[in-house]
C-alpha cells in the first residue's frame, strides 16, 4: 500500500531550486492543493515543467505572481499575462516548447530513451541550437528527454495501491509526468479501497505519495 501523506508533508521534501513537473492543463487536472502549500511553504526557485501558466489567481498561475519559479519549461504562457510581463523585464526564464514534443520529451524519460526525431519547429526558432538529422531526405530535430526530481499530479480516484483513474479530460498531462520523475506525488479528489482494474490509467508502481485531504 502507498503512503498516505498530508499536502504539508508532501511539500516538506521540495527543496528550493527543485525541478517540479506539474500536471494540468489551465485548472482541468491540476494538483491545486498542493501548489496552494508550496505557496504556503515559500519553496522558491523552482524549475516548473507543465503545459502553460494559467491564468492570474489560479493554480500555477500563483507560483508565477509570488515570484517562486526561476525557469518555466511550457508550450504557452499567452493565458497569464504576468508570466510574459516577468519573461520580459528578464525576472523568469522561460522555454517554449511545442506540446507535442514537450509530452514526448516527458515520455522518452519515463521510457529510458536518450531522446527522439522529430520534424515540428525545423525552420524555426526552436531549432536554434539543437542537432538536425537528416533521414531519408528530410530534415529532423534531435529532442532530448527531459525529467524532474517531483512531479505533482491530480487523480480523480486513487486507491490504497496508488493505482489512478480520471474523469474525462483531467488525465491530460499527469499520465506521462507519472512516469519521468525521481518522486511522484498524487493528489486524490477521492480516495478508495480498490479501483476497478479496468479504470486504472496510471499504475500503482510509477506513485510514490499519495494526498487526499477534503475541502
Amino acid at each position: 500500500m502507498k503512503e498516505i501523506i498530508s499536502a504539508k508533508e508532501a511539500v516538506n521534501m521540495i527543496k528550493d531550486g527543485s525541478s517540479v513537473m506539474i500536471g494540468g492543463f489551465l485548472s482541468c487536472g491540476t494538483p491545486d492543493k498542493l501548489i496552494d502549500e508550496i505557496i504556503n511553504q515559500n519553496v522558491s526557485n523552482l524549475t516548473v515543467i507543465c503545459n502553460d501558466t494559467s491564468v492570474p489567481g489560479k493554480d500555477r498561475g500563483k507560483l508565477i505572481e509570488n515570484r517562486l519559479v526561476k525557469k518555466v519549461i511550457a508550450s504557452h504562457i499567452g493565458t497569464n499575462p504576468e508570466t510574459g510581463r516577468q519573461m520580459h523585464n528578464g525576472e523568469l526564464e522561460v522555454e517554449l516548447v511545442p506540446m507535442g514534443t514537450l509530452i514526448e520529451k516527458i515520455r522518452a524519460k519515463g521510457a529510458g530513451l536518450g531522446g527522439f526525431l522529430t520534424p515540428t519547429g525545423v525552420g524555426t526558432i526552436v531549432e536554434e541550437g539543437k542537432k538536425t538529422v537528416e533521414v531519408d531526405g528530410k530534415k529532423y530535430i534531435f529532442e532530448k528527454p527531459i525529467g524532474a526530481d517531483f512531479a505533482l499530479i491530480y487523480g480523480t480516484k486513487v486507491d490504497k495501491y496508488g493505482n489512478v483513474a480520471f474523469h474525462g479530460t483531467t488525465r491530460n498531462h499527469n499520465t506521462i509526468m507519472a512516469t519521468a520523475a525521481d518522486t511522484v506525488i498524487v493528489q486524490a479528489d477521492e480516495m478508495v479501497d480498490c479501483l476497478d482494474p479496468n479504470d486504472v490509467v496510471i499504475p500503482g508502481l510509477f506513485i510514490d505519495y499519495v494526498v487526499c485531504e477534503e475541502g
